[in-house]
């Protein structure tokens, strides 16, 4: 298998458990008996392809420790119901919640994997019924349920968008309220909460999360960091990356160490005042 940065071998995410979950996150392992912060989201907090993502690097600053309780391609289904990261919050000093898209959570009109929540698993009889043309049995992902649903009817997947932002406000506000110590809110992608995908397609993430959304959660929380891929960023974007080559679609839509420096800035510029 070839990489990207010829010389460089693989990256080890040193693959850690936490007791009462069979999760994986990205190590190295932190004792959770002592203080620490917490930094929960999807593949972004992960770091997926960056060998210093932004959790490790906000340790350097502030020089306490920080848990990495990112997974890949996570939803808010999974920071609700996973008993580590609930016991890791119970035991944080702070915590920091990256701002994760609407499209990985079971709702009203579809089911997904309560671990794997980028796994699409079943069609409600209402959705069903909306999208009657549609045999969703052929979708496994999300993504590419929805992207589906789109081109079948604008009108229709406005209702189902409808449903999904409706989900997310109430429990976005049902997780912040649980955590009793400090909430940092961190918004990484490559848009701005208020830019527009283009016309036909899905965008980039966080799906369907506006900017009045984002507003209706940011007063519950500490802070609010926007940490956003400039020009340079886009031009080259998977610059200092490590991936296959079979692996550079993906590389290309997840931030890199630029943008995971920039949220550690961030993050520190408010935390460690």
């Amino acid at each position: 298998m070839s990489y990207a940065q010829p010389g460089h071998g693989p990256l080890d995410y040193q693959p850690v458990s936490y007791p009462g979950s069979t999760m994986t996150f990205r190590g190295p392992a932190v004792d959770l008996s002592g203080g620490y912060v917490l930094c929960l989201g999807g593949s972004e907090t992960f770091g997926k392809f960056v060998s210093a993502p932004f959790p490790e690097q906000l340790a350097d600053r502030l020089e306490v420790p920080v848990v990495n309780m990112g997974a890949m391609n996570a939803g808010l289904d999974l920071m609700l119901h996973d008993p580590a990261i609930r016991a890791g919050i119970m035991g944080a000093d702070a915590v920091v919640l990256q701002i994760m898209g609407a499209q990985n959570m079971t709702n009203r009109f579809y089911r997904v994997h309560p671990r794997r929540n980028d796994r699409f698993l079943e069609a409600s009889s209402l959705l069903q019924t909306i999208f009657r043309e549609i045999d969703f049995t052929e979708f496994h992902f999300t993504r590419h349920m929805l992207s589906s649903l789109q081109l079948i009817s604008q009108e229709r997947f406005g209702i189902v968008v409808e449903e999904l932002r409706e989900a997310w406000r109430a429990r976005m506000n049902q997780f912040i309220s649980q955590i009793r110590v400090p909430v940092h809110l961190l918004w990484m992608s490559r848009h701005a909460p208020a830019d527009q995908p283009p016309s036909g397609e899905l965008g980039s993430d966080p799906l369907f999360i506006s900017q009045e959304m984002l507003q209706g959660i940011a007063h519950k929380a500490e802070s609010l960091s926007l940490c956003i891929s400039d020009a340079a960023d886009r031009e080259n974007p998977t610059r200092d990356m490590f991936f296959a080559s079979s692996e550079e679609a993906a590389a290309r839509i997840l931030p890199g160490p630029r943008l995971h420096e920039r949220a550690a800035e961030m993050l520190y510029d408010q935390m460690g005042r």
